[in-house]
């Protein structure tokens, strides 16, 4: 993972160890941000998201109508309604709390898994540098050997040592070994040699273990990462549910309940009127956010094609395959930076995306053409979406606004295709889009992978 050298603000450049950290080890606090998708991106894609649940058991007018002409059917009738008007209203509480819990077991799986996972890179580079000190231990102490021969030593110990080709510390180690008169004279010599092997191979044991609990670490926060999904779809459908049949159910019940001349026709209009009024509420929301599109790529122009913070050319398909994820100016790039606390989320002083600010509610397009693996809350990042692009390749897409991701899990979304809006969720300071892209998992510096995909952030 390579420093952003063009970025100012993130300081300078990492070391060796900072560049294999991986995520943010955020405060592991509850996903808060229960309408994450909004009704109006759920039209967006298309496909009812009830439950069957919901998907009977509903009064007709007809039933109203019935009831209203017997006294004890209308009594009964209205306690159907006030029964159903509270289920829709406690469903949408417990899946919404369903939805938190899972969203903040899978953040912390989430956290576990890439912790477990630097830590792992960590041994590794640890373990591949002491290799190279045993190597050079082994050689120094090989040098002294020939020193010693030209000084009159054992020419026999000496043939032993250079016999054959000595591939590794532990071949020069064992030859050396055997030289008396090299561990009389030059003890310290080859205790170094020694220890540095040593330590080099209990760091590549001790990798190996890491490995092996990132690994299992992976899997855990996959299955976590599945059920967030799950339960997120369940408070949407919860919450479409409710909003569907809410209004006529109240209607229904104002008219079992009313005792005024104001006929069922009446009342049936309202919920008509109401109903049109919330479908032309969705198609302007639709409506805008493609004007919010198409003026940000107008406005981005072909400013995207050079270095530095500059913006412009969001949703633009290159020769790649590849699209900037927004046409909004980087703002943070990725590296190091002080410590940022928001929103009761927390991060470390390590920013693993670029941060690219065009506007409240302005667009958001998929970087490449690929498979949706999640949509919804996600801790510090707020409202999230991420993509898997095959190969390895994925991208995170953070800080969305309440009711502005406009994709679905398990959605194939094309490359340059609107998927959300620019918001100010999780810990954050103002409306901005916080990408990353990933590989086998890990994040990766976007601003040269993207370049050398022809795009520009």
């Amino acid at each position: 993972m390579e420093q952003d050298h063009a970025l100012v603000d993130c300081g300078c450049a990492p070391t060796p160890q900072e560049r294999r950290a991986l995520w943010p080890a955020m405060n592991r606090r509850t996903a808060l941000g229960l309408g994450v998708i909004g009704i109006v991106g759920l039209a967006a894609v298309g496909g009812p998201l009830l439950p069957a649940a919901f998907a009977a058991d509903y009064p007709s007018w007809d039933d109203v109508q019935a009831a209203r002409a017997n006294e004890a059917a209308k009594g009964q009738e209205i306690q159907r309604i006030q029964g159903l008007i509270a289920s829709l209203t406690s469903e949408v509480a417990r899946t919404q709390a369903e939805a938190e819990a899972r969203a903040a077991e899978f953040y912390q799986a989430q956290q576990e898994y890439f912790d477990a996972s630097q830590r792992a890179d960590q041994l590794q580079a640890q373990a591949d540098e002491q290799a190279s000190k045993a190597v050079d231990a082994a050689n120094k102490a090989g040098r002294v050997a020939a020193q010693l021969y030209r000084n009159g030593g054992d020419d026999t110990s000496l043939q032993l040592f250079f016999a054959g080709s000595a591939a590794s510390a532990d071949d020069l180690l064992a030859r050396l070994g055997t030289m008396d008169q090299l561990i009389g004279r030059n003890q310290a010599v080859y205790a170094d040699a020694i220890t540095a092997r040593d330590a080099a191979q209990s760091l590549s044991d001790q990798a190996v273990v890491a490995r092996d609990e990132r690994d299992r670490l992976q899997q855990v926060a996959e299955q976590k990462m599945n059920e967030a999904q799950a339960a997120a779809d369940a408070a949407a459908a919860a919450l479409e549910a409710q909003q569907t049949h809410l209004v006529e159910l109240q209607a229904q019940l104002a008219a079992l309940q009313d005792t005024t001349a104001k006929t069922l026709a009446d009342y049936q209009a309202g919920v008509e009127a109401e109903r049109r009024a919330r479908e032309e509420a969705e198609r302007k929301a639709r409506e805008e956010a493609e004007r919010l599109a198409r003026l940000a790529a107008q406005s981005g122009g072909g400013g995207g094609g050079g270095g530095g913070g500059g913006g412009g050319n969001g949703g633009a398909v290159t020769a790649s395959g590849w699209s900037r994820p927004s046409s909004g100016w980087r703002t943070s790039g990725y590296g190091p930076r002080s410590q940022q606390c928001g929103n009761g989320y927390c991060s470390t002083s390590w920013h693993y995306g670029v941060d690219l600010a065009s506007g409240c509610g302005s667009a958001i397009y998929a970087a490449n053409s690929g498979t949706v693996r999640y949509a919804g809350p996600n801790g510090g990042y707020g409202n999230y979406v991420k993509i898997d692009h095959g190969g390895g390749i994925g991208t995170g897409y953070g800080h969305i606004q309440n009711g502005g991701i406009l994709v679905r899990s398990g959605q194939w979304v094309n490359s340059g295709q609107l998927i959300a809006l620019e918001g100010n969720t999780g810990n954050s300071f103002g409306c901005h889009v916080h990408f990353e892209v990933y590989i086998n998992g890990s994040p990766t510096n976007p601003a040269p992978f993207m370049a050398d995909r022809g795009v520009y952030i």
